[in-house]
């Protein structure tokens, strides 16, 4: 394009040349002198016009030329400023979201099973690589800090404290309470042997044998009578009495200083076991080798589930009107919270991107993209300059005469 700019401009200057030489034998060629000597100068002037642009005319420095390599870093500011300003602002982002539906178009591409088993892949291998670098000390460390931090830190009485008295309000432990009553009466109705022998062994030897054995049987009849009389009466004394104990237990677990700081010994005392912390890494270990192979194996069943539970949502984006526009509302304000927090940064990676161009390699890439439009400005320069010359020599020989 520039080579053909420049021919037309060059015979633009042989037509003028001839003209000029031949315009007294031909009178008539005195239009086309005009004619050819506006063309050449639009096209010098729109030849230094966009020469201007990218580097010195000829070489020489004339003030305000060679504009983008000399003004690169604020051209670079002015782009970040102005994509900043006009594309990065809130309403252009919401506008353009709005335009395309997000939710929809995106329940459209999940629903296909297709698309389904290549999201599940894809998030199937990142994670299964994330499970993999993951080092077994560092992740011990972290599971034994976050254990402390949630399990061990915390105290355990009060909050048990309170759920022991929400428990006991409700009621539920007196079914617990009859049930152990139950199996104790059951034991004693299929043990009476060694519930003798256990009276018996516990009598001074010099009782006689026969003694001993009434004495047992009186023993066993009379625990057999209570354990029946707790288990058939509500109100037994034995009942009334575990239910104070244990609403006073409640209540020390959460008001007595000394209740509260034997059950945090007693919890320190267990979870600082070394055979907790090994239990701790051995499960950790498992369930990251069982979730890694599980990952793994497009067959397994933990794959299947996920791409059928992304199909689904898939075609709940599609169908729920509900959900689409919570995830629709979802979206934008992600973008526009993306947007009012970074966009200043993307101008600057803009700007500092330019910034750090070579001049000359930064004019020739922009010559390069821009180039053919710009010699297209030449060219019309030098017809629109040909027109305009002979309109006016026209107008000026019509008005005034030779």
């Amino acid at each position: 394009m520039k080579l053909i700019a420049t021919v037309i401009l060059i015979i633009m200057g042989v037509i003028f040349v001839v003209s000029f030489a031949l315009q007294d034998r031909y009178p008539a060629l005195a239009y086309v002198r005009a004619a050819s000597e506006g063309g050449m100068v639009g096209g010098i002037a729109d030849w230094f016009a966009v020469t201007a642009l990218f580097r010195y005319p000829l070489g020489v420095k004339i003030p305000h030329t060679a504009i983008i390599p000399n003004r690169k870093n604020e051209i670079g500011r002015t782009l970040g400023e102005f994509v900043e300003l006009n594309f990065l602002s809130q309403e252009v982002v919401v506008r353009r979201l709005r335009a395309l539906g997000v939710a929809r178009a995106l329940g459209a591409w999940l629903s296909s099973p297709a698309n389904a088993q290549r999201v599940t892949s894809e998030a199937a291998a990142a994670t299964g690589g994330i499970l993999r670098m993951l080092d077994d000390e560092d992740m011990q460390e972290v599971v034994e800090a976050i254990a402390r931090r949630q399990l061990i830190e915390p105290e355990w009485a009060p909050p048990l404290g309170r759920a022991g008295a929400r428990f006991l309000d409700s009621g539920q432990h007196v079914a617990i309470i009859d049930s152990l009553v139950e199996r104790v009466g059951l034991w004693l109705e299929a043990n009476p042997q060694i519930f003798g022998n256990a009276v018996a062994s516990r009598m001074p030897s010099w009782i006689p044998s026969f003694l001993s054995g009434v004495i047992d049987d009186t023993a066993y009849r009379e625990a057999k009578r209570f354990i029946d009389g707790v288990r058939d009466d509500p109100n037994h004394t034995v009942r009334i009495s575990l239910d104070a104990y244990l609403h006073q237990l409640t209540l020390d677990l959460q008001h007595r200083p000394e209740t509260v700081a034997r059950v945090e010994a007693l919890k320190r005392q267990a979870l600082d076991d070394p055979q907790i912390k090994s239990l701790t890494v051995r499960v950790w270990n498992g369930a990251r080798e069982a979730l890694a192979t599980a990952l793994e194996n497009p067959e397994s069943e933990l794959r299947r589930r996920v791409g059928t539970i992304v199909v689904e949502f898939g075609l709940n984006l599609k169908s729920d009107e509900a959900l689409a526009a919570k995830v629709d509302r979802w979206v934008e304000d992600a973008a526009i919270y993306l947007v009012e927090t970074h966009r200043h940064e993307i101008a600057v990676v803009i700007a500092d991107t330019v910034a750090g161009w070579d001049p000359e390699e930064t004019s020739e890439k922009l010559e390069a993209e821009v180039g053919r439009d710009l010699q297209f400005i030449r060219i019309n320069g030098t017809v629109v300059g040909s027109l305009a010359g002979l309109a006016i020599f026209s107008i000026v020989t019509a008005v005034f005469g030779r």
